[in-house]
């Protein structure tokens, strides 16, 4: 999977057993430099609240194959919205 700044993931349990409550998160970009388990990657991002505003940044650690894309981004920045909240 491949992310772009401006997606938006809903982050569970199948990304990282420490998503015991799902959080909603917009991507900033991925960090490509660091040496991580196959399969895992560090993503820089926003915690996005109920309304979709940004409340913290952050970086997690998450498996690629557990991540759900809510909102795939646009080439532009702009965001395409491909599942229903």
């Amino acid at each position: 999977m491949r992310l772009n700044p401006g997606d938006v993931l809903l982050l569970t349990k199948k990304a990282s057993i420490q998503f015991t409550k799902p959080m909603t998160f917009r991507v900033i970009g991925v960090v490509t430099d660091w040496i991580t388990y196959d399969g895992w990657v560090w993503v820089d991002g926003y915690q996005l609240d109920k309304k979709g505003d940004a409340v913290e940044k952050r970086r997690v650690f998450v498996q690629a194959a557990g991540l759900r894309v809510l909102k795939a981004a646009i080439g532009d920045g702009r965001v395409k919205r491909t599942q229903r909240w």
